[in-house]
C-alpha cells in the first residue's frame, strides 16, 4: 500500500511531508512509525486515533499500515456521544490521543516492531460515515480497495512523484486522509499540509496539485491575490460536495486553471472524476476511474436516475451490520441521483432523500434549480429543499446567501421559471446569513427542511 514510502529505491526527498512547521523526510517518517508499530501490534485489535491535523496522526496511521493493525480515525471535533459510539462500534482495543478522550481505552506504548507481511485483503482503515442519517457507520477498507482508488486517480490526474500536493483538509475522512495523505505516500510525491485551508496558507505553499472542498475554493476566489498565487500549479481538484458554477468560473478566471471535480463516498472510495487530459465541465464529475462501473436505475424521461456503482474500491459491507444498499453482484446504491450524457460524463443531481423534490406530481432535482439560481450575481450560495405542503405534497423553497435587495426574491423565482420548467420554480426564497454545514463542508439540508 505504501510502496513509495517503504521501497528503499524510492524517492528520498528531504521534505516528504511538511505539516505546519514540522518537516519529515521519508526516513524520518519510517523511523517514527517504526517506534510505534510494535505497541500498536500489542494492542490486539484495531487502534483508534485522535485524528488531528498533526504529525502524530500521520505517524500513527502509517504505523498501523506498516504493522497490519486497522486504524480507526476519530474526528477531533466529535462530541462525546459520537466519539463513544465510534470507539465502541469499531471494537477499538487501544487509543492514540489525549487520555481523557479515549473512553477508558489503554494508550499505545512506543515500542519498535518490524513491518508485518502485507496482506492486501486485510482491513487497513475503518472510516466512519458522517452520520447524516443516524449514528455514523463503520466502513472497513482494505489495502487493495485503497490502492485501487488511489491508482485510478493517479492515472486520471497524471499524478507522479514530480508533483507536490498542497491541502489543509482534515485527516479523518476519505478526502483528506486517503487522497490527501495516503495518495502522496503511495505515488511518492511530497505533501504540504497547511493545517488549515485558508487562502493565505494555500497561496504561501508551493505546489503543483491543490485539493479543496467548495468552501475552500469559494473563500479563495474571495481573495484574488491568494488565487493568483495558484497560477504556478497544474491541477486543482474539488470534491466532497458540488462546486457551484460561479465558483468554478471565478477560479478558472483568477488562476488560469479550470478545476477538476470528482465524486465518491466513504463506502465507495472515489469512483468518478474529470481527467486532466480532457477539458473539465462545470457541474460534471467525469467518468468512472480505473475499473469502476456505474449504472442508473429507474431513470425518468429527463435521464435522472439512481446512481449505483461497483468496483475494487467499493466496500464489502458496513462493519457489524447489514448493508441493504449492496447487492450480491457488488452494486452499491449510493442514494444519489445522477444524469449521464452520451460521452459517459456524470452530473450528480443530489441525494434522493433530500434533493429529489416531489411537487404537484412532478419530480424535481434540487441541484438543477440551484445551478440556475447561482447564475444570478447577487447569489453567493444557495440550498433548495422540499418542504411539506398540503396541496403540492412538497413545495420548493430556496435558501439564499447573498446581497439581498428589494425585489430579489421575485427576480430569482422568475429566473428559474425562464430557464427551467415552470413547475421547478421556488415557491419561496428565504435570505439567510449562512447555510448549515457539517465538518466536511456539506450543506445540511434536512436542517433547513425541518425549519
Amino acid at each position: 500500500m505504501l510502496d513509495a514510502l517503504t521501497d528503499p529505491t524510492g524517492p528520498d526527498r528531504p521534505a516528504l511531508l511538511t505539516l505546519g512547521d514540522a518537516v519529515l523526510s521519508r526516513d524520518g517518517l519510517l523511523e517514527a512509525a517504526g517506534r510505534l508499530s510494535g505497541g500498536l501490534r500489542e494492542a490486539g485489535g484495531p487502534v483508534a486515533v485522535h485524528a488531528t491535523a498533526s504529525v502524530e496522526t500521520v505517524v500513527a496511521v502509517v504505523a498501523g499500515l506498516l504493522s497490519g493493525v486497522p486504524v480507526v480515525p476519530v474526528p477531533p471535533d466529535s462530541g462525546p456521544v459520537e466519539r463513544e459510539h465510534v470507539l465502541r462500534d469499531s471494537g477499538a482495543a487501544a487509543w492514540v490521543g489525549p487520555a481523557g478522550l479515549g473512553g477508558g481505552l489503554p494508550g499505545v506504548a512506543a515500542r519498535a516492531g518490524d513491518p508485518a507481511a502485507y496482506d492486501p485483503d486485510a482491513t487497513a482503515l475503518v472510516l466512519y460515515t458522517s452520520g447524516t442519517t443516524g449514528l455514523p457507520k463503520g466502513v472497513p477498507h482494505t489495502g487493495r480497495s485503497l490502492a485501487a482508488c488511489l491508482d485510478g486517480l493517479a492515472e486520471a490526474w497524471a499524478w507522479t512523484p514530480d508533483d507536490v500536493l498542497v491541502h489543509g483538509l482534515p485527516l479523518f475522512h476519505l478526502h483528506g486522509l486517503v487522497l490527501g495523505l495516503l495518495g502522496p505516500l503511495r505515488v511518492g510525491s511530497p505533501l504540504v499540509h497547511t493545517v488549515r485551508p485558508s487562502p493565505e496558507a494555500y497561496a504561501g505553499a508551493t505546489g503543483s496539485v491543490y485539493f479543496g472542498v467548495p468552501t475552500v475554493w469559494h473563500r479563495l476566489v474571495g481573495s484574488p491575490a491568494s488565487a493568483h498565487a495558484l497560477r504556478r500549479a497544474r491541477l486543482l481538484v474539488s470534491g466532497s460536495a458540488p462546486l457551484p458554477v460561479t465558483t468554478f468560473t471565478a477560479l478558472e478566471s483568477l488562476t488560469g486553471l479550470a478545476p477538476r471535480e470528482r465524486y465518491g463516498m466513504t463506502e465507495t472510495g472515489i469512483t468518478l472524476s474529470a481527467r486532466v487530459d480532457e477539458p473539465p465541465r462545470a457541474g460534471w464529475v467525469g467518468r468512472p476511474v480505473g475499473s469502476t462501473q456505474t449504472r442508473l436505475v429507474a431513470a425518468d424521461a429527463e435521464g435522472m436516475g439512481r446512481l449505483e456503482v461497483r468496483g475494487p474500491s467499493v466496500m464489502s459491507g458496513y462493519l457489524g451490520r447489514p448493508t441493504p444498499d449492496l447487492d450480491a453482484d457488488g452494486w452499491f446504491a449510493t442514494g444519489d441521483l445522477a444524469v449521464v450524457d452520451d460521452d459517459g460524463w456524470h452530473r450528480i443531481v443530489g441525494r434522493e432523500s433530500t434533493d429529489l423534490i416531489k411537487t404537484g406530481g412532478y419530480r424535481v432535482g434540487a441541484g438543477e434549480v440551484e445551478a440556475v439560481l447561482l447564475e444570478h450575481p447577487a447569489v453567493d450560495e444557495v440550498a433548495v429543499v422540499g418542504v411539506p405542503d398540503d396541496d403540492l405534497g412538497q413545495r420548493i423553497v430556496a435558501y439564499v446567501v447573498g446581497s439581498g435587495s428589494p425585489g430579489l426574491e421575485d427576480e430569482l423565482v422568475a429566473l428559474v421559471g425562464s430557464r427551467l420548467s415552470w413547475h421547478k420554480r421556488p415557491r419561496a426564497v428565504v435570505m439567510v446569513d449562512a447555510l448549515p454545514r457539517n465538518a466536511m463542508g456539506k450543506v445540511q439540508k434536512k436542517t433547513l427542511a425541518e425549519g
